[in-house]
């Protein structure tokens, strides 16, 4: 089989488990504490030691999959994701399933690295747009079909689905990736950065622990800021250690290259503010505007139809023409005018109104994903994908995590503003986190003026619409069937 097709499957099927995982889980996590006798506050260790495993383990992926061939680390990262999701619906305590989460991340931040390392080596830079459009249904529907599942499986039939979804979705992905994949190990791999790995192992966890627990036990609590702290530290003792390093974990020269720098620069801004809305409309219509999981779930839903439709329009029409810089400012402004809408939105609001607001959402959001990812790479070697994957993830991981802390945090604090008192978050509250959403969304697009299409060319290519000329018609891929944009 093509290793094109082979590589996609996988990966989009692995990503897809670890994107719906996160929210089909915070739909679950009320029915968890009282099934396991846990406060509100202590049910949240349930994503938080998910959220530490995932940034210990990314660092290390990289390198593994140069080690071991990334076919072999990414499989294996997909048993372990299994077993343990396996045994979290198994879990007999609410201690048993912390650690079978634990175990999870593990396996989600080896898979996704890895397998982003692994597509990027078989699309070359002409094909990367097409590449990126491929990923588009694991990032648009998967954290909109979460609370949708979510709701379903802890109303209707148990929470412990929550975790057995994954089980036939990655046992599929297994048998088809044994079947199909090749391998590829990086020639003259040094040994592991052991250093490297352990200051950006606890520096990372420590970081998205305290930024996760900040908004449930407060930003001015002493565990939280240590915690902040020791990460900040450790990981400037990571990087002071890797610049020194004859062997680093992570290349830091990838920070030298302006279009990686300024890309992945965007991808964390951006996933603050897209990642932090999505969490925050799920309290939103449920705690303010009274929907169940279910249809607060199918109210989010029409964001993912509109990253699947906007991506279209990216990848055959406009990125070829316009280039990565202008799409991703005008996706971040549309994001932006898409949240203060937001603002707007009260309980007698028209469902449907809310509903094309959230479509707005992801429309926008189609032209950050797709131009970051097709671009991210353009001006980096095959050698140094590896590495350059293991930093885009690491870093959109922790902006998903700060975004979710600051806009809950935003929140939270909202009562004391509006009424002068502590107490449940008011429709106010969240509207105010949604105002901080879309200045981090201006924000974003100041950023994107520094990508520069020069930097992106090779990827602004367009497929040729003389089928008789395209080699894709008889089933082939090839780099001949792309042709250079009309100006």
């Amino acid at each position: 089989m093509d290793q094109k097709v082979a590589v996609a499957v996988v990966f989009v099927a692995a990503m897809f488990m670890t994107i719906m995982d996160t929210t089909i889980v915070n739909v679950a996590l009320s029915t968890l504490g009282r099934h396991f006798h846990v406060s509100a506050n202590g049910v949240d260790a349930v994503s938080i030691g998910y959220l530490v495993s995932l940034g210990a383990f990314i660092p290390i992926s990289g390198w593994l999959g140069d080690r071991l061939g990334g076919r072999r680390t990414l499989l294996s990262a997909i048993a372990i994701f299994v077993v343990a999701s396996a045994l979290c619906g198994l879990s007999t305590s609410f201690g048993e399933l912390v650690v079978f989460r634990v175990l999870q991340g593990v396996g989600g931040g080896l898979m996704t690295p890895v397998g982003l390392a692994m597509l990027f080596r078989v699309f070359p830079p002409a094909e990367r747009v097409r590449a990126s459009s491929i990923l588009v249904l694991p990032t648009a529907v998967a954290p909109a079909l979460g609370p949708v599942l979510g709701g379903l499986f802890t109303t209707d039939v148990s929470w412990r689905w929550v975790f057995y979804v994954n089980v036939p979705i990655g046992l599929g992905t297994l048998l088809f990736g044994l079947l199909f994949l090749s391998d590829h190990a990086q020639a003259g791999t040094s040994r592991l950065d052991v250093g490297g790995f352990l200051l950006s192992g606890a520096g990372l966890g420590l970081a998205m622990y305290g930024v996760s627990e900040g908004p449930v036990e407060g930003w001015a609590s002493a565990d939280v800021l240590a915690t902040i702290v020791a990460g900040v530290a450790l990981l400037a003792a990571f990087f002071f250690h890797e610049r020194r390093s004859s062997r680093p974990l992570i290349d830091l020269s990838l920070f030298g290259d302006r279009l990686f720098r300024s890309t992945t620069s965007v991808m964390v801004v951006s996933s603050v503010a897209f990642l932090g809305t999505l969490y925050l409309v799920a309290l939103f219509f449920q705690n303010s505007l009274h929907m169940t999981a279910l249809r607060a779930g199918l109210t989010i839903f029409p964001e993912a139809l509109g990253v699947m439709a906007g991506s279209q329009v990216v990848s055959r029409i406009l990125y070829p023409r316009l280039g990565p810089r202008r799409l991703l400012v005008g996706g971040l402004l549309t994001i932006a005018v898409s949240m203060l809408l937001l603002t707007q939105v009260s309980a007698s609001t028209n469902e449907w109104l809310t509903r094309l607001d959230m479509l707005l959402l992801g429309y926008g959001m189609s032209h950050v994903f797709l131009p970051s990812q097709a671009a991210a790479f353009t001006t980096i070697s095959s050698a140094r994908t590896s590495g350059g994957s293991v930093v885009f993830n690491a870093f959109r991981q922790l902006g998903g995590a700060v975004g979710v802390a600051l806009l809950t945090a935003v929140v939270a604090e909202g009562p004391a503003r509006h009424l002068g008192s502590v107490a449940a978050p008011t429709l106010a509250a969240y509207h105010d986190g949604f105002v901080a959403a879309a200045i981090v969304a201006f924000a974003g697009a100041a950023i994107a003026l520094a990508v520069d299409d020069a930097d992106a060319a090779p990827t602004m290519v367009r497929r040729v619409q003389n089928r008789a000329e395209d080699p894709l018609a008889d089933g082939e891929m090839s780099g001949a069937a792309f042709a250079p944009a009309a100006e």
